[in-house]
């Protein structure tokens, strides 16, 4: 099994811990997005799975064998920096061939896969030129490329397209997934772009000051967040949080007092504090000319225009709290009255302390 399990691994610089106790597994032939802001470890946490970086305490295990002490160069992965590392002396192919020529593979054999790897990134008008004569996207696909040749088991990708225009983007994006696919090795991709993650991951490690905050398929990470970090980093625009006084078996925001479901009433009476934060994704409200349960009062801030919707930046009455609502439909202006419905199906309270998730109720 092409696997990699991390058993409690730490690894700190003197007194600053960088990647703290962690502990999971990235399974055979699978797509494993490891998620976070700058600075949460996950660059480093590639970088112990590649021999790049030594491990202070806890173990390493890649396909059942114990990792600490293999140098890098027997782990059998392949890497692609966010810097791409293309030697600028080199052609294209000569730098897409390097790696198989020093561990002396047959001719034959490199010939074969060079020719294959330049016609499926599109790179053969190009197999000739120096790096300083191509753009951004072509040298990221040498880079890619490189790793590719090699078919290594393991595919260690460091936020490889954050060099990369919109469009350059998606394109590669999608020939990612394709390359996996037709390969299927166990592939860790490093970024802090959730479209990527949501888009290329079979499985998202998401990551918080050097520890795992959530480890889920991408739908499940964004559908039911663990914590208020989780439900803020994923999602765009971001989940509104807001902090709200538990009445009876509702909720208050500002003056505006909240009558909640029965499934949602069970929840408030078993934790029975004083304090939640409540959680909502703009989606999941809407302005409604209408009254009644789970619509607020509220207060037009600002307004975006995306093009086909707007983000409508709102104020409940009573509070100094915003929330944005995503329409569709006509644009108010700064300063007008609107009422915001919730869907209660959609909503997330939080534990006020622990800012865990309390879980999601049957409807």
């Amino acid at each position: 099994m092409y696997n990699i399990a991390f058993k409690k691994v730490t690894k700190a610089f003197g007194e600053t811990v960088v990647v703290n106790n962690m502990d999971f597994e990235v399974k055979e032939g699978e797509r494993m997005i490891l998620l976070g802001p700058s600075g949460c470890g996950k660059s480093t946490t590639l970088r112990i799975i590649a021999g790049l970086e030594s491990i202070t305490s806890g173990d390493l295990y890649m396909n059942g064998v114990r990792m600490n002490d293999i140098p890098c160069g027997r782990r059998g992965v392949s890497m692609v920096f966010q810097n791409y590392a293309i030697y600028p002396h080199m052609s294209v192919k000569e730098n897409i061939i390097y790696g198989l020529k020093a561990a002396k593979m047959d001719r034959t054999e490199i010939g074969r896969r060079l020719k294959e790897v330049l016609s499926m990134l599109q790179l053969e008008p190009y197999a000739d030129r120096k790096p300083r004569e191509l753009s951004g996207g072509q040298r990221q696909r040498v880079a890619l490329a490189r790793a590719i040749v090699r078919r290594s088991n393991y595919f260690l990708l460091d936020e490889p397209l954050s060099n990369l225009d919109a469009q350059l983007r998606l394109h590669a994006r999608k020939e990612l997934v394709r390359i996996h696919e037709i390969y299927g090795q166990t592939m860790v991709y490093v970024t802090h772009d959730q479209v990527e993650a949501m888009t290329i991951g079979q499985r998202i490690a998401l990551m918080h000051n050097g520890a795992l905050a959530m480890l889920d398929t991408p739908q499940n990470v964004y559908d039911h967040p663990a914590d208020v970090f989780c439900a803020r980093f994923i999602g765009s625009p971001a989940m509104n949080i807001v902090r709200v006084v538990s009445v009876g078996s509702g909720i208050c925001l500002g003056s505006n007092c909240i009558n909640l479901p029965e499934s949602w009433k069970k929840v408030v009476e078993k934790h029975r504090a004083k304090f939640y934060y409540a959680g909502i994704r703009p989606e999941h409200l809407s302005l409604t000319e209408e009254d009644g349960s789970g619509v607020i009062e509220c207060d037009v801030v600002y307004c975006e225009n995306y093009g086909g919707r707007c983000g409508i930046s709102v104020k409940p009455r009573g509070s100094k709290e915003e929330m944005i609502v995503l329409s569709d439909g006509p644009e108010p202006k700064p300063g007008d009255g609107v009422r915001v419905r919730l869907d209660f199906t959609r909503l997330h309270l939080f534990d006020a302390d622990s800012e865990k998730n309390l879980g999601d109720p049957v409807f």
